[in-house]
């Protein structure tokens, strides 16, 4: 189980309902974004935090929903340590990269999983009773240069 949720019947996700699409689970990080950056100087979440969340909530919901027979959960939220995502599937398989049989990385496809490690700040597969929840963390400041 990861922290923070709970199991039973009485307790209920803190999504009504689960996304169907990419598009859907993206609207949802995006408007969660802009509640909570309302307050700011800039009313707006910084560009580049924005683009780096929705594409990392586009690669898990995507790859849940190619690879991992469906999503079953969705949760998206702010914390002191930035934005948790959190997508749930019905496969056990935790996510790989695929050589190309030159030994590179990245065959047509598969630049997703790469690109989710690469952006997240920490990233947790949590196997589940029924597939698997993988949770990453992203910060909520642009990048800082390298």
């Amino acid at each position: 189980m990861l922290s923070g949720e709970m199991t039973g019947a009485q307790h209920q996700p803190s999504s009504p309902s689960v996304p169907t699409s990419a598009a859907a689970a993206r609207d949802r990080v995006e408007r969660l974004l802009e509640d909570h950056f309302r307050g700011a100087p800039q009313h707006r979440p910084p560009a580049v935090m924005l683009t780096d969340a929705l594409l990392v909530t586009s690669e898990l919901v995507t790859n849940a929903i190619r690879h991992g027979g469906g999503v079953t959960g969705f949760t998206a939220r702010v914390t002191a340590e930035g934005l948790v995502i959190t997508v749930r599937d019905r496969s056990p398989a935790a996510p790989t990269v695929r050589l190309r049989p030159d030994g590179q990385a990245f065959p047509v496809g598969g630049y997703g999983w790469p690109l989710v490690q690469r952006l997240a700040t920490r990233v947790h597969i949590a196997p589940l009773r029924e597939g698997k929840a993988i949770r990453v963390l992203l910060p909520l400041a642009p990048h800082a240069p390298a």
